[in-house]
């Protein structure tokens, strides 16, 4: 019986729910369309988890983490962030790519370190990149040997699985209504990383104009359980 191989606690541990990065603070623009009860019961959150799958998430983090799989060299990473950063035109969602990205370096940085990481963290702190924890992700996970088939499968599913708990407190939903959707979500995660797989550098950053809307709506809704 062949053992698991060494990166699967580790990958585990990084793509963890419970992994302290501030997360359940973020609803991603979902809180908006919960105020204008476009999102308010298992269906209607379903039907908005799948969209910002296909569309943000895969074109923003999931692309990222090829890419900075792919990077030859320092120049070509920080280029990746600065460009990430750039197309995320909501001031929230580019705050907690920062906010989240500076705790995934500091985690990643203190359990699993590696040259890598630590002179991104020092790009970061220099002023040179902004951060983004799909960034920090990619290098520890790069730098483990993880497949990048299963980094980005992981990190995608531990983000479909932050937004549905922020779904569950802020709709609410059920427990149980939480784990159909994340079941739902399974497909749409394969098919977003197959899809990631054969995408170009023009289809970095694209976004849904809606989305983007309800993201700088956040900004100024007057009742709020979540930073964004």
């Amino acid at each position: 019986m062949s053992a698991a191989p060494s990166y699967l606690l580790p990958l585990l541990q990084l793509s963890d729910s419970a992994l302290p990065t501030g997360a359940f603070s973020h609803s991603l623009g979902m809180e908006s369309h919960l105020h204008q009860e476009r999102i308010h019961d298992e269906s209607s959150f379903a039907n908005w988890l799948t969209q910002f799958i296909r569309v943000q998430l895969v074109h923003s983090d999931g692309l990222a983490i090829r890419f900075a799989c792919e990077a030859d060299g320092q120049a070509e990473l920080f280029r990746v962030d600065r460009e990430l950063h750039a197309a995320a035109l909501p001031r929230e969602i580019r705050e907690a790519g920062e906010k989240m990205g500076a705790r995934m370096l500091d985690i990643a940085g203190s359990v699993f370190p590696c040259a890598e990481l630590a002179a991104y963290a020092a790009a970061v702190s220099e002023g040179e990149c902004a951060g983004h924890p799909a960034l920090a992700f990619a290098i520890a996970g790069k730098n483990l040997g993880v497949p990048l088939e299963e980094l980005l499968t992981s990190y995608l599913f531990s983000t479909v699985t932050a937004l549905t708990q922020n779904a569950i407190r802020g709709i609410p939903l059920g427990q149980s209504a939480g784990q159909r959707v994340l079941a739902a979500a399974h497909q749409e995660v394969r098919d977003g990383v197959a899809l990631i797989k054969t995408m170009g550098r023009e289809d970095f950053g694209v976004t849904a104009p809606g989305l983007e809307i309800a993201q700088m709506q956040h900004e100024r809704q007057r009742a709020r359980m979540f930073m964004s």
